[in-house]
């Protein structure tokens, strides 16, 4: 089936959606859409494994626990190394982000 990575649809947006494309024991690739979502204050994403993240659409700011910010532009992409803590800050709503996330272990 022939899908398009920028097709946002009907879909309501009210939450953000994570939309696994390939998923393995091994691998998750997935699209992930933000539409202002943030992460709680005071809770910190503690992934298993690597994240390398590509923001396809839209404006987003990381941050980590030691403080440091990462402000993101369509384009940018970077990786998180796995159990480095951080959160999602900001996402833009108009336009949308898009994101495209592969978590693998890459060590």
């Amino acid at each position: 089936m022939n899908r398009n990575i920028f097709e946002i649809g009907e879909r309501s947006l009210d939450r953000e959606l994570f939309e696994p494309l390939i998923e393995t024991r091994q691998l998750l690739v997935e699209r992930i859409i933000s539409t202002g979502q943030t992460t709680a204050e005071g809770e910190w994403y503690d992934q298993p494994r690597d994240e390398w993240v590509l923001l396809l659409q839209g404006e987003a700011q990381l941050m980590y626990e030691n403080g440091s910010a990462i402000d993101l532009k369509t384009g940018d992409y970077l990786l998180i190394p796995a159990h480095q803590k951080h959160r999602v800050s900001h996402t833009s709503s108009n336009p949308a982000c898009i994101w495209l996330a592969i978590h693998a272990l890459l060590g």
